[in-house]
């Protein structure tokens, strides 16, 4: 299910979640805080607005409204990534015999830092009559060898494949479409080398243009993919830095982000892989409370306003927060 085709529905829930919360608040008491918000000092709203935040981001993202790729201008001089093809090509058709294409393709910042300068030097390659694209995809490649399994492009702008590239405009290119931006491999020759500057990806992990957690794919013109291989840090004389404090390319994935990390604060959502909704009811329900001795009925009662308050506002919001976590 796609989330795109739900946002409108996801976001009339939290939105109605947070009128009614407000209307009863200000209905009840509109002069007060609630016991739970003296307590914690987050008020019930504002456990939903990250969530919003988050719906609302992914709906303009999901219109594309990204616009153009900015080039990268402080990649880490002298990191270098490497990306050897295997012995045997995924696409057995292209090498009946066995083997596959040869060769590598290495990524290493410019002097300047100003974009990635990408060297590929290939030989074996299929005489197929049709120059072959080639592309770095969102994914790595599997323990098994899968192509397929590495997705679509490098696409943090969200552009899309179509229309396709204009090589005049790399700006406008998807970040990953390497032959659309610099040119397809030749096949009427055994071998191939090139390098050239490519201003939009990065060796900078917090950027989304980071292309060391990812793939290149070489295909046919048909699109099938012949053969795929990760990016891997080799030695190239310098330390990626500390990134715990840089700030992506993609605003849209840096709120994002951001967004995330404070909704996950407020309402400590599970993982993926786990059943959020009820995985926090359950942790919810079985937080102990305190038991009411003589003498303290007042603070008892406080502290069990406060948690049940807190139950059902994390209770409400993990509704609305599992259904985006599993939708995305």
């Amino acid at each position: 299910m796609r989330v795109s085709s739900n946002l409108p529905v996801l976001l009339a829930v939290a939105s109605t979640h947070v009128s009614a919360q407000s209307t009863s608040t200000s209905s009840a008491s509109p002069a007060t805080t609630s016991t739970s918000e003296r307590l914690t000092g987050v008020s019930e709203t504002e456990y939903s607005q990250p969530l919003l935040h988050l719906l609302k981001l992914y709906s303009d993202c999901r219109q594309q409204k990204l616009g153009d790729a900015p080039p990268v201008d402080d990649n880490p001089i002298g990191v270098v990534y490497k990306a050897v093809l295997p012995e045997s090509a995924f696409f057995k058709p292209s090498y009946p015999d066995g083997g596959n294409i040869e060769g590598e393709i290495t990524a290493v910042a410019s002097d300047d830092g100003l974009g990635v300068r990408i060297t590929i030097k290939l030989s074996n390659l299929p005489q197929t009559g049709a120059s072959l694209p080639y592309h770095i995809h969102d994914k790595p490649v599997p323990e098994n060898g899968n192509c397929t399994a590495t997705t679509a492009h490098l696409d943090p702008y969200l552009r899309g494949q179509q229309p396709p590239c204009d090589a005049s405009a790399p700006e406008t290119c998807e970040v990953g479409d390497l032959s659309g931006k610099h040119g397809t491999i030749p096949t009427d020759q055994d071998t191939w080398e090139t390098s050239y500057l490519e201003l939009f990806a990065s060796t900078l992990k917090s950027y989304t243009g980071f292309l060391g957690n990812r793939s290149i794919v070489i295909h046919y013109p048909n699109a099938t993919r012949i053969t795929c291989a990760d990016f891997a840090e080799v030695d190239g004389g310098a330390e990626l830095p500390d990134t715990s404090t840089s700030t992506s390319t993609s605003s849209c994935d840096t709120e994002e982000d951001t967004a995330t990390a404070t909704a996950s604060t407020a309402t400590s959502l599970p993982s993926h892989g786990t059943n959020s909704t009820a995985t926090i009811t359950s942790m919810v329900s079985t937080t102990p409370l305190p038991t009411s001795t003589p003498g303290a009925t007042t603070t008892t009662s406080i502290v069990t306003a406060a948690a049940s308050g807190l139950r059902t506002g994390l209770v409400s919001i993990a509704m609305v927060g599992a259904a985006v976590l599993f939708m995305f």
